[in-house]
């Protein structure tokens, strides 16, 4: 497997676009396109907030019924959430547009939306703007780039990544992009994601390769705590690749698994990084726990805690409240056997032991929690079980963005 330069596009028969329809933002790109002439097979993953947006109502329908995908149209600045059936009404107006520009059925089209919520879409500017996305499709990198630069709200960074992985001796490639600095914290994040492939697979298979990944990936980040009205993530297929169809869970199936994993996890990780106001990726890493359950809780336990994210930020070496974190995260351990460190580019240092906190240099902490990634280390000395959770530092700067969000 091999990381590769690009996004949305890198994979074959892909294409992208980005517009400025003008719907809440001026002087920049606030709707994309991703497009694939060839029809793709499509899994999502979606919120479990029980407020959930029109379009995710929507593309849970179209990814369960419909035979085949074509097309995904994302707009920023406006969720379509709170809108009742009005907000229905205009998914299937955008999905009618796009699949009039695109020549396509209207149920292969799949859409998504992230911003404000309870305000409903300009419809006249929705399809000016999916107009123009149709006729500015391309498949460089660049244009999926200027894609995943549309989709952004308060992030302060576009997110994309690809790799491509040998299987059937073929070359498979996946790339993806994602959104999402606040109202992070998914469980499946406003968070959307948008993988696409050249692999051949069966719908089945992806599935589950996508469900379960998700667990250790987009599951295990969190910003501030919220699960957003419309966390999206959609992997689509063309088959493009030529590879001979997986049908079972055999090793180009691993394969296909392990690639997918990279770029869910560097997506889920730029995420967390770029959390509304950070400015350090804090990460928690817990070993040697009894189960992998048990493990989740405690690491994200951790990444959750404000006081935790407090310490953070202030490069304050205060493990207590990070031992609190683990022993409130709802899992059983033995506090007076395990450890505790912090990791980062400026090294590594045991804070806590065995129940007592060890003679460490306050500078040298200080230091370590300085770094622009954080880490965290929990070894619980109970069995094999391990899990990671990535979050970031509670700044001002989060309050600030968040109390003049409409603004």
């Amino acid at each position: 497997m091999v990381r590769i330069e690009g996004g949305v596009t890198a994979a074959k028969g892909f294409q992208a676009a980005a517009a400025a329809a003008g719907i809440k933002y001026e002087g920049r790109d606030d709707m994309a396109m991703v497009y694939s002439e060839t029809p793709c097979i499509a899994a999502g993953t979606f919120t479990t907030n029980v407020v959930k947006a029109a379009p995710v109502v929507w593309d849970r329908k179209i990814v369960e019924d419909s035979a085949c995908v074509h097309a995904v149209v994302v707009n920023a600045g406006i969720a379509n959430a709170g809108t009742g059936q009005q907000g229905m009404q205009y998914c299937e107006e955008t999905a009618e547009q796009a699949a009039k520009e695109l020549s396509i059925p209207m149920d292969s089209v799949l859409l998504g939306s992230t911003g404000v919520i309870g305000m409903q879409l300009p419809m006249d500017r929705i399809k000016n703007g999916v107009k123009s996305l149709a006729a500015a499709l391309g498949d460089t990198p660049e244009d999926g780039h200027k894609a995943a630069c549309a989709i952004m709200t308060t992030d302060t960074i576009p997110k994309e990544a690809a790799v491509k992985v040998e299987i059937d001796g073929k070359t498979v490639t996946i790339g993806g992009m994602s959104k999402g600095s606040g109202m992070i914290h998914p469980n499946m994040c406003t968070m959307l994601a948008y993988v696409t492939t050249d692999v051949s697979i069966t719908k089945e298979l992806l599935k589950e390769a996508l469900s379960e990944d998700v667990k250790d990936t987009f599951n295990m980040i969190s910003v501030d705590g919220d699960t957003s009205t419309n966390d999206t993530l959609l992997c689509l297929a063309n088959g493009l690749a030529g590879n001979r169809t997986i049908t079972e869970k055999n090793e180009d199936y691993e394969r296909f698994v392990k690639a997918l994993h990279t770029v869910n996890e560097t997506l889920a990780r730029m995420m967390a990084g770029d959390g509304e106001g950070a400015s350090k990726l804090f990460t928690c890493k817990v070993i040697h726990a009894d189960t992998k359950e048990n493990a989740v809780l405690l690491s994200k336990s951790v990444i959750t805690s404000s006081l935790a994210k407090a310490a953070v930020f202030g490069c304050d070496a205060n493990w207590g409240r990070f031992l609190c974190a683990l022993g409130y995260s709802g899992a059983v351990f033995e506090p007076e056997k395990m450890e505790l460190s912090f990791e980062s580019e400026f090294g590594s240092v045991l804070v806590y032991k065995d129940g007592v906190t060890m003679d460490y240099s306050e500078e040298l902490a200080a230091k370590i929690l300085s770094g622009k990634e954080v880490t965290v280390l929990a070894d619980m000395k109970m069995g094999d079980a391990q899990a990671t959770a990535w979050g970031c530092d509670l700044t001002y700067d989060y309050v600030k963005i968040n109390a003049d969000y409409r603004s």
